[in-house]
């Protein structure tokens, strides 16, 4: 029996399984890197252990000091989450090595699954994607290869998941930028850059079959999981049942995840992921040897504790005396709250976290710390919905979203929002080109007049008694506000019994302020409560709609700003310069690429915004950047 039990992960997968190991009387041990220090999955372990710096190959992909960790601690087994060394062979036999009960499949299994060539080569009698699995991995054989297959093509990494060394192709031209890109960040997250081709399905369906494995050789499957609404080949709502199968199509896709684990002999938690085509046919694409991020969504539905399970066929029990759900109980959705910015290319946000919290309503599981870190995934939390029907945990899902408060970095509720609103989705009538189908649904709508007065109040309230000290009392008191490139002044007159009139845009609103109620604010008669928090001259505001970030425009004078050199170009965010494209001199037209960036496991690209020459270089690759900060010098031509 497994008595003290260490998690070799962070954020919410870390607080979710101590939830579970709480509930069946198990000891828990979380690590900790220096940006994690605060965090609340740090808390609330029995035991925490610093393992090292923030970056993650100096803590969490550290394999030594997480054995030292167990030892030290006296753990006996280990839970190694998802990402980061869950899927490593290596890591799963060093913890076995270690004398401490691995939660997961055995190792071999792990280095047979995770390298998708081999994987594909070893099934027997299962449905695969048209492509090029073979040795050959030079540049010229890739052609010929993707010439065979016919554009458009998958470039995939073969040890890869979760999007990473990722790229899809659309002609012939651009399949070596690609093979390059793909080597690069595969290398980077997975220590291996062999790649493989597959014909790129169009308009396809993303279902994965969550399956368990008993030592004895019994495999029995947990439903399907449709996970097509993605960005960057990134899931970011889940749901089971799959609204895209019927009855007789489930069965078949179930009982080829089942074959594909006793071929295996496969024990312990996993998922086989399949691609869907418009005409119902299904193909093997990979196999997940770990829990998923999504597993919460079979929870729900089937009414079971897949954490717990894992740990029961760790300790030995078998799956045969079982008695498990034929189908989906209930229907289940899950949304990932990330740190993200959609309407700028879903760039990764990163800051303070001023103010958190989430709706009781629904499941939420969250290991939020006090900031937001450019050193690991930008997923914040998961939000789970579980109900009778699709339309009532949809409704139940965008209601908790609507009753979530984040102030202090970017994040994607409310477009998470806008995509469950949406017609197509509403109906089940999606694929996994969704996302880029409907750009209308990345940007939020501008601020409303609630959210300027509510921003002038809040400062009003921060100022204290003294903000309507003035010479003439019968002049207002003057706020003025920015967003992006509209600034809005806002005149605040008081009177008696926390009343006063506010005007904006020439029109005026009676306001009522709630002193024993700060974040209540009653506008014309209605009532509202709006989250204001602020961090210097930012003031951020959250509504059902979207979240704000405000600026205050100061009314002294503050001279002249000295503008940058011309032509420079700065960084979007924190990361790490993995590529240069260009040299000092060189000539380089609009829409070149100049760098690339990673942050926050994803690579960005640098691409010059006019004709003109390189003047300057100001990194080298494998540099650290931080956001804002001048990268290069590019003189526009003539």
């Amino acid at each position: 029996m497994i008595r003290k039990l260490l998690i070799a992960n962070r954020g919410e997968i870390s607080a979710r399984i101590i939830r579970t190991c709480r509930a069946l009387g198990i000891r828990t041990v979380a690590v900790y890197s220096d940006a994690d220090a605060n965090a609340d999955f740090v808390k609330s372990a029995d035991e925490a252990v610093y393992i090292g710096a923030s970056p993650a190959p100096q803590s969490y992909l550290n394999i030594e000091a997480i054995l030292t960790a167990a030892s030290r601690t006296n753990a006996d087994a280990l839970h190694p989450g998802y990402g980061f060394l869950s899927e490593r062979a290596h890591f799963a036999e060093a913890v076995i090595a270690a004398g401490l009960t691995w939660i997961g499949p055995r190792p071999e299994v792990i280095a047979l699954m995770g390298d998708k060539r081999r994987a594909k080569l070893a099934l027997k009698n299962i449905p695969l994607v048209p492509g090029y699995n073979g040795d050959d991995q030079s540049d010229t054989t890739f052609q010929a290869e993707a010439g065979k297959i016919s554009y458009p093509v998958m470039v995939k990494a073969a040890a890869g998941g979760g999007g990473r060394g990722m790229r899809v192709v659309i002609s012939a031209s651009d399949l070596n930028e690609a093979l390059e890109g793909a080597r690069r960040e595969a290398l980077q997250a997975f220590g291996d850059d062999t790649l493989l081709l597959e014909k790129y399905i169009e308009r396809p369906r993303h279902i994965e079959v969550q399956i368990l494995g008993d030592s004895s050789g019994k495999v029995i499957a947990l439903g399907e999981r449709e996970c097509s609404i993605q960005r960057r080949h990134q899931k970011i709502i889940e749901e089971t049942p799959s609204p895209a199968l019927n009855s007789s199509q489930r069965e078949a896709i179930c009982a080829a995840a089942v074959s594909i684990g006793e071929q295996i002999r496969y024990t312990n938690a996993g998922t086989v992921e399949f691609i869907l085509e418009p005409n119902g046919s299904f193909y093997f694409l990979e196999m997940n040897t770990r829990l998923q991020v999504e597993h919460p969504v079979t929870e729900g539905a089937f009414s079971v504790d897949l954490v717990a399970w894992q740990i029961r066929i760790a300790e030995g029990e078998s799956l045969s005396q079982q008695i498990f759900p034929a189908q989906a109980q209930r229907h289940a959705i899950e949304a990932r709250l990330y740190a993200e910015d959609p309407a700028s290319g879903f760039l990764p946000s990163t800051g303070t976290l001023l103010k958190a919290s989430f709706s009781d309503t629904i499941r939420v599981d969250s290991g939020l710390g006090d900031e937001v870190f450019p050193y690991y995934d930008p997923m914040l939390a998961k939000l789970i919905a579980a109900a009778p029907t699709r339309a009532e945990a949809v409704r139940k899902l965008d209601y908790a979203l609507s009753q979530l408060v984040l102030l202090g970095v970017r994040h994607n509720a409310a477009f998470l929002r806008r995509v469950l609103a949406d017609p197509e989705f509403a109906a089940g009538e999606f694929d996994t080109g969704f996302i880029e189908r409907h750009a209308e649904l990345l940007a939020d709508p501008q601020p409303s007049s609630t959210v300027w007065l509510a921003t002038a109040f809040a400062k009003l309230q921060g100022d204290g008694a003294n903000a309507f000290w003035r010479n003439n009392r019968y002049r207002p008191l003057k706020y003025t506000f920015a967003y992006g490139d509209t600034q809005r002044d806002i005149l605040i007159m008081p009177h008696a019994d926390s009343r006063f009139t506010a005007t904006l845009d020439q029109q005026e609103f009676a306001v009522r302020t709630f002193p024993e109620q700060p974040l209540s604010l009653e506008i014309d008669g209605i009532r509202c409560h709006l989250p204001v928090e602020h961090q210097g001259d930012s003031w951020w505001v959250q509504t059902p709609e979207a979240s704000y970030r405000l600026g205050w425009v100061s009314p002294l004078p503050v001279g002249v700003k000295q503008s940058g050199a011309q032509g420079s170009l700065l960084s979007p965010m924190p990361g790490q310069v993995v590529k240069i494209q260009v040299e000092p001199g060189q000539q380089v037209n609009k829409d070149d690429l100049l760098m690339v960036i990673e942050a926050m496991k994803m690579e960005h690209r640098i691409t010059a915004p006019y004709d003109g020459q390189v003047a300057k270089l100001h990194f080298e690759v494998g540099q650290s950047v931080q956001s804002g900060v001048k990268l290069l010098d590019l003189l526009p031509s003539e």
